[in-house]
């Protein structure tokens, strides 16, 4: 059964915004907020949100600005809006929109604005680096000298060694995203790559090379979201509905986990998900998964069901072949060609998804799409969040 039983209490995006991702050197942090936000509300017809959540997991460390609700609602000219910050490393997109979603639920607001922002060219790369091991357990983990590029690397090391596989056997995922890239227009990256160019690629953390690591990048997204009962005329544009959420936790630290290689907390996020929308994986048209690096591609599809232990790395070729029995996977190039943003990565998967259920992707888009499943991982997927979002025809 789905979790809206209400059609005025069900959860819909009535807003977009999406600013491309890059090197905004020139743009400061609420400057970049502030064009995806004025996109949203513009789709949504000029709606101003009762409250706001702010996903972001640098700022005060990078940008030394914390406060970022009551920064971008007065930047915003939203005035006296309830609004906050909501962090949970990557996962902090996810989690803002969860909780928005449950606000909504509540009944307590009729609208609220999700926004994801990052700027990661505020500060040289030893102090970027240094801001993102904060992700991982400091007492345990990074007082050691290690990094999420390196802790990933180990993750990487393991899945190769357990499974017997060649060290190109996670090249597709790199190749799949790039071939979307090309056509999302706010990708940092919009140009297919090669397998000789991929193998070629210089090594970041063996056995973790260039290509598979997602370039960190600026960037800011935006959602509206309201309620049934207060959804705005969008005219011809198909409505989407948030018919799925779900979110849950695992060690921060990889070695207290008893298997390194199963993502506990994006299979609970998964089934969360997908019981609260009342549907069963088979009927998900696309998944936006968190490449942040290769080998979360795989595990992630494992988590959810997709793929065997050990046998995720298949998926991308597949997907990109467009086989049946698999789903369009990182429809719109995903961290790897759009860039990594941090925070707000889950706010740029809602975004991008909406785009594809709307039938506005372009050169990207998937025929019918109707569901759409999204998930975005904190740290090394001590936490994950997933949602469901479907397609509403009619008015």
């Amino acid at each position: 059964m789905s979790q809206s039983t209400n059609k005025d209490q069900e959860i819909f995006i009535a807003g977009t915004g999406i600013t491309p991702a890059g090197e905004h050197w020139e743009r400061s942090l609420r400057e970049l907020a502030l064009q995806a936000i004025s996109l949203a509300r513009a789709e949504a017809g000029g709606m101003k949100p009762e409250a706001i959540y702010v996903a972001n997991m640098l700022a005060p460390a990078l940008s030394r600005q914390s406060q970022l609700g009551a920064l971008l609602a007065d930047f915003a000219s939203l005035h006296g809006v309830e609004a906050a910050t909501i962090e949970a490393a990557g996962a902090s997109g996810g989690m803002a929109l969860r909780q928005a979603y449950l606000a909504l639920r509540s009944g307590e607001v009729s609208s609220v604005l999700v926004v994801g922002v990052e700027k990661v060219t505020e500060r040289v790369s030893a102090e970027l680096e240094a801001a993102i091991t904060t992700s991982s357990d400091a007492d345990y983990e990074s007082i050691h000298g290690t990094t999420q590029t390196s802790l990933a690397a180990m993750l990487m090391r393991r899945y190769l060694y357990d499974h017997e596989l060649p060290a190109d056997a996670l090249a597709d995922f790199s190749l799949l995203a790039h071939a979307n890239g090309a056509n999302n227009p706010n990708a940092m990256f919009r140009k297919p790559i090669k397998r000789e160019t991929y193998q070629r690629s210089p090594m970041v953390s063996d056995p973790l090379n260039m290509f598979d690591a997602a370039p960190m990048a600026d960037g800011a997204a935006a959602l509206l979201l309201v309620r049934g009962d207060n959804l705005p005329d969008l005219g011809d544009t198909p409505r989407v509905r948030i018919s799925g959420s779900g979110a849950s936790t695992s060690t921060i630290a990889i070695h207290d986990r008893p298997d390194p290689l199963r993502f506990a907390a994006a299979a609970e996020a998964t089934q969360q998900a997908l019981v609260g929308a009342g549907i069963p994986l088979k009927e998900i048209d696309f998944f936006e998964l968190h490449d942040r690096y290769s080998i979360f591609a795989a595990l992630s599809l494992e988590a959810a069901g997709l793929a065997a232990p050990g046998e995720g790395w298949r998926y991308a070729a597949g997907s990109a072949s467009g086989e049946d029995g698999y789903l369009p996977l990182c429809t719109l190039g995903g961290s790897k060609a759009r860039g990594e943003i941090g925070g707000a990565t889950g706010v740029y998967q809602a975004a991008e998804a909406t785009l594809q259920l709307q039938g506005r992707a372009g050169g990207a888009q998937v025929k019918d799409a109707r569901n759409g499943m999204i998930q975005c991982l904190g740290g090394m997927a001590a936490t994950a969040v997933s949602h469901i979002l479907t397609r509403v025809d009619g008015r």
